[in-house]
């Protein structure tokens, strides 16, 4: 930071104007707190920014994709994944106890501050009762970056001990492309009939993506939206 006025330095400038006046590298030399002995915060976070394509891109970076970044390490890669999960989580915000979710785009806007943004496949359960309130989100499996298995068993023990008349399926794709593939229509079928003869119903499968997501009831990608 020794070429940069202590006036317009990222700390001071917070301070002074606020976290919304600073750049994204800016917010994030904060986080690294130092840089390199020839290469100040500002450089390393620039650098952090464009291997990961961006802010969004954090979301996404694994960790050990954020300490190749010369200047980053362990410790400093612990604070930004930190930073992002805390950022993901007040995006999520505090929601009404058991919120109505009858429709895809309320399902999406519940869903996409939670669980889009990862850098593995994340597949799991939404769980609404008869009335389409819900009554918890679960995880049942999380798989490599090309694919995710999931077993109808799991998906229907969470159902039963939840007392669930019906569920609504979710995954992300960590490309950020929420299109369906061919493996994700031919799962989404085999987990409906499972659903019919466990008399409950699969009301939809969601797929998201980097600010789209796809709904199979819908039939169609769409741009988020949160409430």
């Amino acid at each position: 930071m020794k070429g940069v006025a202590h006036a317009d330095r990222p700390r001071e400038k917070l301070i002074r104007a606020g976290a919304a006046a600073l750049g994204e590298n800016e917010l994030v030399a904060l986080l690294l707190g130092a840089g390199l002995p020839r290469r100040g915060a500002i450089e390393v976070a620039g650098q952090l920014l464009a291997t990961c394509g961006g802010a969004a891109g954090l979301g996404r970076a694994r960790f050990d994709e954020l300490c190749r970044v010369p200047g980053v390490g362990a410790v400093r890669a612990a604070r930004v994944m930190a930073a992002v999960e805390l950022g993901r989580r007040c995006l999520a915000g505090r929601r009404e106890v058991r919120p109505q979710l009858a429709t895809p785009r309320e399902v999406a806007a519940y869903l996409m501050p939670r669980f889009s943004g990862f850098a593995v496949e994340r597949f799991g359960l939404v769980l609404l009762d008869v009335r389409r309130r819900l009554i918890r989100t679960t995880i049942v499996s999380v798989g490599s970056l090309e694919a995710t298995l999931v077993h109808p068993r799991e998906v229907f023990r969470e159902a039963v001990a939840a007392s669930a008349s019906l569920l609504v399926l979710f995954h992300n794709h960590p490309s950020g492309d929420p299109s369906p593939s061919a493996d994700d229509v031919v799962l989404t079928r085999r987990l409906a009939q499972a659903g019919d003869v466990m008399g409950i119903q699969v009301a939809d499968h969601l797929i998201l993506g980097d600010g789209r997501w796809f709904s199979f009831r819908e039939g169609a990608p769409s741009v988020v939206t949160t409430r």
